[in-house]
């Protein structure tokens, strides 16, 4: 992936937050090696990267390439089709990190190429993950859904004798993935047990996720919890309907083991510490055969190692 591309998924960055629901997006314009002009969505409503981008570089955008993180849009919506101002503007050149997965808006990459724009798509996996739940959401019609679990060497996600399992900068991660997600959610078997609070604390936070519980009620009073009693599938599309993108599952193994059968888990977070807990349940239960992942991530997080790997790559 080109450094130009590289920048367009960094500008696209500043919009986290601020665009839902809509994707973040990044364009740069460049004309004779050199940056001419560069922008990124930045609210909902408001216009489009490629747009920003094009009005600062002005006349020097006849001839340029203009790198996007996401395909141009070829849609009326709150704003005008960016395609529209693309083949104004006179560019010659339009590189696309990725594939717009709307199956209900027309084909931005036919239009600029019918007008005789020479298109490369590089459809790359960072441009796909930056917005991996806008992705689920628009596509398949429900929330990305992350799991997340701390856990030993061994597998268990309790210690005998300790509070917590992982170190306090994984827990700080851990609340740094609720205040990125729209909805955070257990069962009633890790209500009754902890009585979770599910919120963002002590990190920078745009808005509170919703707070979630799957099973049977009722749930304690003043837990300040939602609940949920229908079928996984059925609630994660009420969900979406109602605007939720992604959801954070934090679950014990009952139900990380009922949403992964359903096939309804996208992505694995582990936090694992360097401890052998030698007693209590393991992350995740038996299932009817093995699954495969991929996209692994591992990262040092104190004196624990972060794994992240794909169940459903966005």
């Amino acid at each position: 992936m080109s450094v130009w591309l590289d920048r367009a998924l960094a500008l696209a960055e500043r919009g986290r937050g601020t665009t839902h629901p809509n994707p973040v997006v990044g364009a740069v314009v460049v004309r004779d090696g050199a940056v001419v002009g560069e922008g990124w969505h930045e609210r909902k409503g408001e216009p489009h990267a490629e747009v920003h981008a094009l009005r600062a570089a002005g006349d020097r955008a006849a001839g340029a390439t203009l790198y996007v993180s996401l395909e141009p849009c070829d849609h009326h919506g709150a704003t005008p089709p960016c395609v529209d101002a693309v083949i104004a503007a006179g560019i010659a050149k339009v590189v696309v990190g990725s594939l717009d997965p709307n199956p209900r808006t027309s084909d931005g990459i036919a239009r600029l190429g019918a007008s005789g724009i020479d298109v490369e798509v590089v459809d790359s996996p960072p441009a796909r993950r930056q917005n991996e739940a806008w992705r689920t959401w628009i596509a398949v019609g429900r929330p990305f859904v992350t799991y997340k679990a701390a856990v030993t060497l061994d597998g268990r996600v309790t210690v005998p004798g300790s509070r917590w399992v992982t170190g306090q900068g994984s827990r700080r991660r851990v609340h740094e993935l609720r205040a990125r997600s729209d909805a955070v959610a257990v069962g009633m078997g890790t209500v009754r047990a902890d009585a979770p609070r599910l919120d963002a604390r002590d990190v920078p936070v745009v808005r509170q996720p919703r707070r979630l519980a799957f099973g049977r009620g009722p749930l304690p009073a003043g837990s300040g919890l939602e609940l949920r009693t229908g079928a996984l599938d059925d609630e994660l599309r009420a969900l979406a309907g109602e605007g939720v993108q992604s959801l954070l599952l934090e679950g014990g193994p009952t139900l990380a083991t009922a949403f992964v059968e359903a096939g309804l888990v996208d992505k694995v977070v582990l936090f694992v510490a360097p401890t052998l807990s030698g007693a209590g349940p393991t992350w995740l239960g038996e299932l009817a055969e093995p699954l495969g992942l991929t996209g692994v991530a591992v990262e040092r997080v104190g004196d624990d190692v972060l794994v992240e790997a794909y169940v459903n790559e966005p």
